[in-house]
Formats: C-alpha cells, structure tokens, sequence
C-alpha cells in the first residue's frame, strides 16, 4: 500500500471516530479492567527485574537476557499499553499526532526488543544444553550484557529506517481522532520477515533442539537405570519431569507467541485487501501488548527462584544485610 497514492477521505472513512455509548458504570469497569492490566505487567516485569538485579546468585548470562525480556516488557506496560488501552476504551486518539508517531516509535521498538529477547533466551538455552563445555567457557555474564546491548542499539536502527523509508514520517496519514499505521507494501513483508518470521523460526527451532537433546539425555539415563538399579530411580525420575518440562514450555512459548503477534502480521499484509475496522484494529494492537503481561509467567513463574525471590520482595527482606547472599535456589 503506497501511503502517497491513498485518498484520504477513504482511509478516514474505515477510522472514524464514533460517538461514545454506554454507562458510567461500564466505562468505569473498562478503566478497571485497563488498570489492572497495566499493574499486572509492570509488577510483574519489575519483580523479575528486582530479583535479578539483587541476588548476586541470579547473575547468570541466562537471567540478564531474563532481565532483559523483563526491562522491555516493563517500558511496553508503561508506556505503550495506557495509552493503547484509553484509545480503545474511549474510542477516540486524543493524544494529537506527535504522541501519536511516538506511540508507534516506542511501541514497535518495545515489543520487536521483546521477540529478540525471547529468541535470544532460545539460543541461550540450545548452547547450554546441547553445548555445555563451550557454553560454561565461553559465554559469560559480560558477554551476555555485550549481545544485549547490541541488540538493543540494531533495535533503534532499524526501527527508525523502517518508519522512515515505510513513510510513516514523511507521509503519515492523520484521521480525526484516530492513530493508525499504513505500511507500504514491501516494508510490509520486510517487518513480517525480521520481526515475525525469522526470530519465529529461531524460537521453534532451537526449541525444538533443546527438547530433543532434554529427551537424549533421559533415554541414556533410562539405560543407565537398566543396570544401575534401583540406585538410579530417582535421576530417571528427575529426567523424566525435566523432559515433560521441556515440552510443556516449548509449546506455551510457541502458541502464546503465535496467539499474540500473528494477528498483527495479517493485518500487515491484507489490510489493504480485507476491510479492517477500527475496533478489530484495537482488539489486534492489545494482543500484541499482551505477550508482554504473559511473558512473566512464562519464564519466571515456571521457576522456583523467582517464587522465593517474590516473597522476599514482599516481605522486604531484601532490605536485611547481606540479603543479596540469600540462596534462592536451593
């Protein structure tokens, strides 16, 4: 879709802004409903930031990419999901244009940082397993942080050649009480391949590596158990849940990423052939804010650190002397 060749009565036409309906009581469960989303996300993100951060035990290469994931996801409930979130509800852009393009700016940045930090905890998590050797010799905190960086700076990069050669900073289109993205046609399939496709393909592919190599390892401990027994029972037994594990989080990752990115992605490529109106536009852009409230449970709650490192939290018990020492992980 080419922004300049577009009529812009036509556009509006499909992004207008409709007359609030509905009662106080209603509208007011909305902001609710809004806030508690927002609370959700932030509190969650920041536990798993100030666990990670405190406990020196957690200083592992894999918990600053968790910190990582965290920091983003805290920005993306702060800062791109309020404002989301009173679009929505009433029904109307009554920021202007310049918050407007911001929106755009910090959201795309937020959420493309996200699904590169969910990729990279993949990748992560491959070498580790599958390269133990290496992995414990070579890769580092300080390395860890040094990818992370890098990453956060290709970030800004491209977002800001992809707003400006997609046009959306030259040739944005502004509708009366609307903020909306029309992307050209091969900036379309640009962004579906660097910021769905490609980190996408890493995610289920590794994954999927790990969940072999998890699944290698028990079936040679199972053997193992055949002339070791019953010494051995319990490790079969720890394996086993160990590889249940790996398949049950492999397929939340995979159907919660899917669930809340590919609506958007659709969009991308046929809004221009199917009608999309503003409410389902709306419903899309909160599905993809929404991997960033579901993103704590995901890769904190599944572990039993981050449980005893939230009750310290909440019992301040971080504040005590020497707190950051606590063994969290036993």
């Amino acid at each position: 879709m080419n922004v300049t060749e577009l009529n812009l009565s036509d556009v509006c036409e499909h992004f207008s802004c409709p007359e609030r309906s509905g009662s106080s009581a209603v509208y007011i469960f909305l902001y609710m409903c809004g806030a508690a989303m927002v609370f959700l996300t932030m509190c969650g993100n920041l536990l798993v930031i100030i666990s990670v951060l405190h406990f020196k035990q957690l200083h592992t290469p894999t918990n600053m990419l968790v910190l990582s994931l965290a920091v983003t996801d805290f920005f993306v409930g702060a800062l791109a999901i309020p404002p989301m979130l009173i679009w929505i509800i009433e029904r109307c852009w009554i920021f202007g244009r310049g918050y407007c393009t911001m929106l755009w700016l910090i959201g795309f940045f937020l959420t493309n940082l996200s699904i590169y930090n969910v990729a990279l905890i993949a990748v992560d998590r491959y070498f580790a397993l599958s390269y133990p050797f290496f992995y414990m010799n070579r890769v580092s905190v300080r390395f860890t942080c040094i990818v992370i960086i890098s990453d956060w700076c290709l970030q800004v990069v491209y977002i800001l050649v992809f707003m400006y050669f997609s046009g959306n900073f030259t040739n944005s289109i502004m509708c009366p009480g609307e903020c909306f993205l029309l992307l050209n046609e091969v900036w379309a399939v640009v962004d579906l391949v660097m910021t769905f496709i490609f980190p996408l393909s890493v995610i289920i592919i590794l994954y999927s590596l790990v969940f072999m190599t998890v699944k290698k390892h028990a079936t040679a401990i199972r053997e193992l158990n055949n002339h070791t027994r019953p010494q051995t029972q319990k490790i079969t037994s720890h394996s086993m849940k160990s590889e249940r594990k790996a398949a049950k989080v492999l397929s939340i990752l995979v159907s919660v990423f899917l669930a809340c990115l590919l609506p958007y992605f659709i969009y991308s490529l046929l809004g221009d052939v199917i009608e999309i109106h503003a409410e389902t536009f709306h419903k899309i852009m909160i599905f993809m804010c929404l991997n960033s409230t579901i993103n704590p449970i995901i890769y904190a709650l599944f572990y039993p650190w981050f449980r005893r490192c939230v009750k310290l939290v909440i019992t301040l018990q971080i504040f005590q002397t020497d707190s950051e020492l606590m063994n969290v992980l036993a």
